[in-house]
């Protein structure tokens, strides 16, 4: 006996209760005419309902089971509200009260009603209300900018975010870039016992010592004339730690060092990038320099 209610909830025959509410807040999320905009969403969004009320009130539940698609004629409920319908556009809440009060003959029996006479505007949904355009359910999620520091982007962690009065932490994962966007469930609007989800869309804020180029980050450091001559050790402050870079001899202004795996973390492949540290080679003030040793530079150094 085909059943397609639990086709169109892509559950199994034997799914419960829970795994039934839990399949149609997924698809009602999906084809919701406020976030699908594609053409056939809305119609979908009306047989995901439908769906749901029946299999969601025991009593319906039990009689569908027992005659499954042969209350819609031997259709399956898609074509049998399409066949109802004009050009696939009808209104299944109208459709079905209209075989509940006995306007028509189908499939159930010369008009008789297999559920009462009760009609499907009610409060089997748990997002409150029908499936008709004018009773669709409220939109409780909540979209909103924040702003990270740099630091945060690269390394993940904790950050405070105030929405509708409330301060809490959310997570933020290693390697987010500005655009990008975060869900945080249950921390949109409040309404009937239930909680639309929060949606951030993340700005990250600039850092003067880095500058990110895709997965790797470029940082400036000073490098004293005598370290870019003769070579030296420098420590450095890097996001997440001090290192120490060995500075060759004969250093050039604005030559690059890489640092393996101090990047972002591309947040697909989990691959690090690298840190790469530019010298900014500092020369030292004349009028603070030994005089003999300036007339010695005067005469010694090249002039070209």
């Amino acid at each position: 006996m085909a059943k397609s209610l639990y086709k169109t909830l892509e559950v199994s025959e034997g799914a419960s209760e829970v795994e039934i509410k839990k399949a149609y807040r997924k698809l009602a999320r999906q084809y919701h005419p406020d976030v699908n905009k594609d053409a056939g969403a809305e119609d979908k969004f009306k047989e995901i309902n439908s769906a749901y009320e029946i299999l969601s009130n025991k009593e319906k539940k039990q009689q569908y089971d027992q005659m499954g698609d042969n209350m819609f004629g031997g259709q399956n409920f898609s074509d049998f509200s399409r066949s109802h319908g004009s050009q696939g556009s009808a209104d299944l809440d109208d459709i079905l009260r209209q075989m509940f009060s006995g306007g028509a003959g189908g499939g159930f029996g010369g008009g008789s009603n297999p559920f009462g006479g009760a009609s499907f505007g009610g409060g089997g949904s748990p997002f409150g209300g029908g499936f008709s355009g004018q009773q669709q359910a409220p939109n409780l999620d909540i979209q909103t900018n924040v702003t990270i520091p740099f630091s945060v982007s690269i390394l993940g962690g904790s950050h405070s975010v105030s929405v509708s009065g409330e301060r809490f932490d959310i997570k933020i994962p290693a390697g987010v870039k500005s655009g990008e966007k975060m869900r945080v469930k249950g921390k949109g609007h409040a309404q009937g016992g239930r909680a639309g989800d929060l949606f951030l869309k993340i700005t990250v804020a600039p850092n003067p010592d880095y500058v990110r180029e895709d997965d790797d980050l470029v940082k400036s450091f000073n490098v004293p004339l005598s370290a870019a001559l003769f070579g030296e050790k420098i420590a450095i402050q890097t996001l997440e730690k001090e290192i120490k870079l060995k500075v060759p001899q004969n250093t050039k202004n604005g030559q690059r060092f890489r640092v393996k795996e101090m990047g972002a973390m591309n947040r697909k492949t989990k691959v690090r990038g690298d840190l790469y540290l530019k010298a900014n080679i500092v020369l030292p003030k004349i009028d603070e320099l030994d005089e003999d040793l300036v007339e010695m530079m005067k005469e010694k150094l090249p002039k070209e």
